[in-house]
């Protein structure tokens, strides 16, 4: 595909194109990859830190992988909860085993970024999360194109009255203070709602307040598209309205649309993390990378565990390869850049 082999010609579209193609791979294939369920919790193990993996026996041989499991004990000098590894006995990583790519032996506990306050997985949670994380903008535009489209084709298609009465009811919604809102909405709903529940619904909320801004500009267009020769000649061989705006007019737009949708992803991505950070959006003990990130709002935590951050790296990581890959598309695909080039 030419629009694929112009962005590998670009480093840092091609760079960003790679990793959210491995994201997407992994949190499509989470319950492998992750060595816990979504579901493990292992209280006594709250807050421990990442579990260090070893190759190096205590000969200094080369040695398949291990860890050692951590003992959860009270420092009276430092009036804090420890961790220390138990030395006694080892636990060797193991692969392809109960369902998954990793893991250790029976008895063992494999922690690669540490635990949660409720002594859950990060690493794991982190691939479940962003299930949710990286799908909820994809979702809330497969609601805000095709109402933009058809919203903003049929304004300008047919212009006067009808333009002007859809673009000030547009306008009306554009006015609206979207996160406010979302806050709003997301804390009136009735507690005993379930996150998938509440993940559709932010999906809508988000998508009802996107489309004004996306079809105003889809409108634009089509007043200049509407009197092309094309146009006019499909009028003439009698196609109906919804026909020559449907099969001749928004199909002009596709590069625009894939360029907004690029660019509009990652404003939705930062939608749900706020909210879920906020304790308005995804609730426990169902995971998504804002409710992670939670936790990490105490001084404490960013001091002494810093692995809880993590879920802001992937967001910001996210949110950037978008950015940079959407630059680079509307690059490709706007005819003046071109001529630039």
């Amino acid at each position: 595909m030419e629009l694929i082999r112009k962005i590998f010609q670009d480093k840092f579209a091609k760079t960003a194109f790679i990793i959210l193609a491995l994201l997407y791979l992994i949190i499509l294939f989470a319950d492998f990859i992750a060595p816990y369920s979504n579901t493990y919790a292992n209280r006594d193990m709250a807050y421990a830190p990442p579990s260090k993996i070893y190759t190096i026996d205590e000969c200094g041989k080369l040695s398949r992988p291990y860890t050692y499991n951590y003992i959860r004990e009270f420092e009276p000098s430092l009036m804090q909860t420890v961790f220390k590894q138990d030395r006694c006995k080892k636990y060797y990583l193991t692969f392809f085993k109960n369902g998954h790519l990793f893991g250790v032996q029976d008895g063992g506990e494999l922690y690669l970024l540490g635990t949660d306050i409720n002594g859950r997985d990060v690493f794991s949670r982190l691939l479940f999360g962003g299930r949710i994380s990286m799908t909820v903008g994809f979702l809330a535009l497969l609601v805000v194109f095709p109402i933009g489209l058809l919203y903003g084709g049929i304004s300008g298609y047919f212009g006067g009255v009808i333009d002007t009465l859809m673009m000030r009811f547009a306008e009306a919604v554009m006015a609206i203070p979207s996160f406010y809102l979302l806050i709003i909405l997301a804390a009136i709903l009735p507690s005993g709602m379930t996150s998938v529940q509440r993940f559709a619904l932010i999906v809508v909320i988000l998508a009802l307040i996107g489309w004004a801004g996306f079809a105003r500009v889809v409108r634009g267009m089509v007043l200049s598209i509407k009197n092309e020769e094309f146009v006019q000649a499909a009028k003439t061989m009698g196609a109906s309205n919804l026909r020559i705006i449907l099969k001749h007019i928004l199909p002009q737009t596709t590069s625009y649309v894939i360029i907004a949708m690029t660019l509009s992803v990652p404003s939705y991505i930062l939608a749900e993390s706020g909210l879920s950070f906020l304790g308005l959006g995804i609730q426990q003990p169902d995971a998504s990378w804002g409710n992670m990130l939670k936790e990490a709002q105490e001084f404490t935590n960013i001091l002494y565990r810093p692995w809880l951050l993590t879920p802001g790296l992937l967001i910001f990581i996210a949110v950037l390869s978008f950015n940079l890959l959407g630059d680079t598309i509307r690059d490709i695909l706007d005819p003046k850049s071109q001529k630039r080039i």
